[in-house]
């Protein structure tokens, strides 16, 4: 760290330089600049640097490297590890850095580092064209795409990151770099899963498919049905096209119209049915499902940004999520599962996710760092409470989950919705066999660590 005097005039000169805005912590918006989604995380950063532009984050990094700190960079902010934030860190804040320029002609977007989900599908959407997001609308692109990516159009369209067709970086050394198959090649390997231990993805550019129709179909079901449910929409996924896809999720009835007054608060197995095509060929998909008793039937032609925005989570909620990558879906598992979901701990708020891969996934190319590529299905326990005093319960349930599914799992996972597991995790998300190329690559671009707040590459 630099001595006071050095640190002092160093925030001053960064103050006169960015046209973002350098919060430290005696600034007026100072907290809210440091709250992400989950709750728990309550660290202090030296100094948040909003920054406006590319030309903003180069001289955001070169002030860190200045006094020697560690640097955080938050995109969406939306990552459970709550590596957007560092304690005593310069936080490299891309929030207003949120354009989207959509060339239909080329069939390819790019996107600014802090776009949520959001900015990305409304502004795709008019041109009748998508590409793989998450499966909520506030998640961060940058972190979702050099993470892996998967989502509703994963199935169709293969996961995010194989849609990925160039970056530009700011790495440890303040340098503007672009990363993209004929330029930079080796990096470019390493951010299809490597997240950002290489530098700032400062924006991306991404293939997009052409997306005319996008229905759905939501059935609830009450726990009773659930193993007969899952099983169902098991086979339907086998023998489904690869424009399905969608997932089971149980929890509580929502407050929407569409539940019945009587099931809003109650477990339920909900199955959602996603199709890249129209609700009539949806329905014939369907058909095995909708013939099982169930108490709540929504379908329909939906914008496939409207769909995105389902899952939402409000934020000041506290957040603890897994995820195990499956062999298959046997009924014993399906069992499980189910016996799982029994255990909710807040109803009100947890999911538990179980979705198909497949398709364009397990088609896509071979070379990349994303182990979990051959996994058929993924469970996603996901908890979501309000109080401090259920962490023990909500982070039990989740474990509990893991540990049921163990027999069953690949050893592969995704790293996009795991926090701190350890770093046997990251290796299993990242492949064992990656390790080392992965390590050459951070120690080309960051051989100091500067970039040390995620699923953390060491260098070598």
């Amino acid at each position: 760290m630099a001595p006071l005097s050095k640190a002092g005039a160093a925030l001053d000169a960064l103050r006169d330089d960015l046209v973002g805005a350098v919060l430290a912590p005696a600034d007026p918006g100072y907290d809210e600049a440091r709250t992400v989604l989950d709750a728990r995380t309550d660290r202090r950063p030296a100094v948040i640097a909003q920054c406006a532009d590319a030309t903003d984050v180069v001289r955001a990094v070169r002030f860190g490297r200045e006094l020697d700190l560690p640097i955080a960079v938050r995109g969406g902010g939306h990552g459970v590890a709550g590596t957007a934030l560092g304690d005593g860190a310069l936080v490299v804040d891309l929030r207003r850095m949120h354009e989207v320029s959509v060339d239909p002609a080329a069939g390819a977007v790019r996107i600014e580092g802090g776009a949520t989900m959001s900015h990305l599908d409304r502004a795709t959407e008019p041109y009748g064209l998508a590409t793989t997001g998450g499966r909520v609308s506030t998640t961060g692109v940058g972190g979702l795409v050099l993470g892996g990516g998967t989502g509703w159009l994963d199935r169709a369209f293969g996961l995010a990151a194989d849609n990925l067709l160039g970056v530009e970086l700011v790495t440890a050394d303040a340098e503007r770099v672009h990363a993209g198959a004929d330029e930079n090649p080796e990096l470019f390997w390493a951010l299809h899963g490597g997240g950002g231990n290489f530098g700032v993805a400062t924006a991306l550019t991404l293939r997009l498919h052409e997306l005319p129709e996008f229905s759905v179909v939501l059935l609830l079901y009450l726990p009773e049905s659930g193993p007969d449910a899952v099983r169902t929409f098991r086979e339907v996924i086998a023998d489904g096209p690869d424009e399905l896809g969608g997932a089971v999720l149980y929890g509580a009835g929502p407050p929407a119209e569409f539940v019945p007054e009587r099931l809003v608060g109650t477990p339920l197995c909900g199955v959602l049915l996603t199709y890249a095509g129209g609700e009539d060929d949806l329905r014939k998909l369907a058909g095995p499902l909708l013939a099982l008793p169930h108490e709540v039937e929504l379908a329909g032609d939906m914008p496939y940004a409207d769909v995105q925005c389902m899952l939402d989570v409000p934020s000041g909620l506290r957040h603890h999520w897994s995820a195990e990558c499956l062999t298959g879906l046997p009924d014993e598992v399906v069992d499980v599962i189910c016996a799982r979901a029994d255990g909710l701990p807040v109803p009100a708020g947890c999911r538990h996710l179980l979705f198909p891969q497949g398709g364009a996934i397990a088609a896509g190319p071979r070379e990349y760092p994303l182990p979990y590529r051959d996994a058929p299905w993924a469970a996603h326990p996901f908890a979501v409470w309000a109080e401090p005093a259920g962490d023990e319960r909500a982070t039990g349930w989740v474990r509990d989950v893991r540990a049921g599914l163990r027999p069953w799992t690949t050893g592969a996972v995704h790293l996009n919705f795991v926090g701190d597991e350890g770093p046997e995790r990251v290796r299993a998300g990242l492949g064992v066999g990656n390790i080392l190329r992965l390590e050459k690559v951070k120690r080309r671009y960051d051989p100091d660590n500067v970039f040390r707040f995620n699923h953390n590459i060491r260098p070598v």
